[in-house]
C-alpha cells in the first residue's frame, strides 16, 4: 500500500505564490499584487503584513520587495551543499584561466539557476546575478543540462514552458531542438551561438553525480569576437570538459 500524499496548507502555498510575484513583478503594491494574483486586496495584505513582520518582505512606501533575509537563506543552500561549494574554485579557476564570464548552473522547475559566478578580467558583464532563472534550450549551460535529462523530462520541460526566443538565432522548433540535443550528448559539450544574448558566445558542459545522473554545468561565455574558431571550438570546450572531470571526481570522493 503506498503512503498517502500529505496534505498541503494553502495558506503556505498563497504566501510563496505572494514571493514568486513578488520576484517577478521586481515589487509591487496590494492592488497590483492582488490583481497579478486574482485575489483579494484583504488577503493580499494580510499576508504582506506577515511577511514583512518577519523580515522576508520590506515596505516602501507601499511598495513591497522581498527581503535581504532570503540572500542568508539563499547562502546558507549554496554552502551546505558540498557539491555546490566544490564548483565555486572551479568556476573562479575557469575565470582566472579564460579571462571571460565563467559560471555554474543548475536546472530547477525546467529552467537554469546561476548558482557560481565569477568574471575573468576581459569578461562581458550582464545581468546574470546568483539565483537568476534562465531558459534551458538558449544557453550553453542550460542545453548540456538538458541533453542529458531523461527523455520524459525534456517532452515536460519543452511542452510546460515552451522555446521562447531570446534572439533570432533561439532554436524555437522542438524537432531542432532534439537534434541539437543529440548533438551535444554525442560530443560532449554544448554551444551557444548568439541564442540567449546577441554578440554572446558561450560553450557549456555537463557534470554528472556518482549516480551518473546530471547534476549541473560549467559554462564559459565570451563576446563572439573572442569565441570562435579553435578557442571556441576547441580549446575552451576541453579546458572544460577537463574541470567538470576534477570536479565530478571531487564531489564523489570528497563530499
Amino acid at each position: 500500500m503506498t503512503a498517502p500524499k500529505p496534505r498541503t496548507v494553502n495558506a503556505s502555498r498563497t504566501l510563496l505564490e505572494i514571493l514568486e510575484s513578488l520576484r517577478e513583478l521586481d515589487g509591487a503594491g496590494v492592488t497590483e499584487l492582488a490583481a497579478h494574483l486574482d485575489m483579494a486586496k484583504s488577503s493580499v495584505h494580510s499576508h504582506l503584513a506577515t511577511l514583512e513582520e518577519t523580515g522576508y518582505v520590506t515596505n516602501d512606501d507601499g511598495t513591497y520587495t522581498i527581503g535581504f533575509k532570503f540572500l542568508r537563506l539563499g547562502e546558507y543552500t549554496r554552502t551546505n551543499h558540498d557539491a555546490y561549494r566544490m564548483a565555486k574554485p572551479i568556476v573562479a579557476q575557469l575565470a582566472e584561466e579564460t579571462n571571460e564570464r565563467c559560471q555554474f548552473i543548475v536546472e530547477e522547475h525546467g529552467k537554469g539557476v546561476f548558482v557560481h559566478r565569477r568574471t575573468g578580467e576581459y569578461a562581458v558583464r550582464t545581468n546574470t546575478n546568483i539565483g537568476k532563472r534562465i531558459y534551458l534550450h538558449a544557453t550553453g549551460a542550460g542545453k548540456a543540462i538538458l541533453a542529458h535529462l531523461p527523455p520524459d523530462r525534456i517532452e515536460a520541460i519543452v511542452d510546460g514552458i515552451g522555446l521562447p526566443a531570446r534572439t533570432d538565432q533561439t532554436i524555437t522548433d522542438p524537432d531542432e531542438l532534439y537534434d541539437e540535443l543529440a548533438a551535444v550528448r554525442e560530443r560532449g559539450y554544448a554551444f551557444n551561438k548568439e541564442e540567449g544574448m546577441h554578440g554572446l558566445r558561450t560553450v557549456g558542459v555537463p557534470v554528472f553525480d556518482p549516480d551518473g545522473d546530471v547534476f549541473g554545468a560549467l559554462s564559459v561565455s565570451g563576446p563572439s569576437y573572442r569565441m570562435r574558431g579553435e578557442r571556441f571550438n576547441e580549446e575552451i570546450p576541453n579546458m572544460l570538459l577537463g574541470k567538470a572531470n576534477e570536479l565530478e571526481l571531487k564531489i564523489e570522493f570528497e563530499s
